[in-house]
C-alpha cells in the first residue's frame, strides 16, 4: 500500500485536519504527518513538540492505526523523500484552498515528480482554519467545537 506525507504547520491541528488524516488513512497504507518548521526561527504558539503531543492525543480518539508524525525542517518535497512518499495530501476546503494548493502541487511535482492528491474536508469543517482558532484563543473566545478537546484544554492554558 502507499505511503502519503500530510505536511502542515498543524499550529494547531483542528478537527478539520483530523478530518482529512482519518479519509487518508482509509485510503493508504501509512500516512505521515508532517509538521513542517523552519529551525531558525521561533514561531507559532505551539512549540514542535507540543504539537507532536497534541496530535498523538487527538489521534487516540481518531482511533486509526497507520499514521505517524514526524517533524521537519524544510521544504515537504524533502520530507516526502526522507519517509518515501508516494503522494502528498491536501485538504480542500473551499476553491480558495483549491486555488493554493494547486500552484504548491504543480511546484512539488515539477521540483521533486511527487504528485498531490486532494481529499475534500467534511461540510462541518470548511470554516475552519489554524489562524481564526488562534486569534479565538487569544482574545478569550472558545474554540472548543474546532479542534479537538485537549487542543482546547491547551490552548485555554496557553492564553489565560
Amino acid at each position: 500500500m502507499a505511503t502519503v506525507l500530510y505536511p502542515g504547520s498543524f499550529d494547531p491541528i483542528h478537527l478539520g485536519h483530523l478530518d482529512i488524516i482519518e479519509q487518508a488513512s482509509r485510503l493508504f497504507g501509512k500516512v505521515v504527518v508532517a509538521i513542517l518548521h523552519n529551525p531558525e526561527k521561533h514561531g507559532g504558539v505551539f512549540s514542535v513538540d507540543e504539537r507532536i503531543a497534541l496530535i498523538q492525543v487527538a489521534l487516540q480518539s481518531a482511533q486509526v492505526k497507520n499514521v505517524e508524525i514526524h517533524a521537519f525542517p524544510g521544504l515537504a518535497v524533502d520530507a516526502a523523500r526522507v519517509v518515501q512518499a508516494d503522494f502528498m495530501v491536501k485538504g480542500l476546503r473551499n476553491s480558495g484552498d483549491f486555488e493554493i494548493e494547486q500552484q504548491m502541487a504543480h511546484t512539488n511535482f515539477a521540483v521533486a515528480g511527487i504528485p498531490t492528491v486532494y481529499l475534500p474536508c467534511s461540510p462541518a469543517y470548511t470554516s475552519v482554519s489554524s489562524r481564526f482558532i488562534r486569534e479565538i484563543a487569544q482574545y478569550g473566545g472558545d474554540p472548543s467545537s474546532m479542534v479537538p478537546a485537549n487542543v482546547a484544554h491547551a490552548l485555554k492554558e496557553l492564553f489565560s
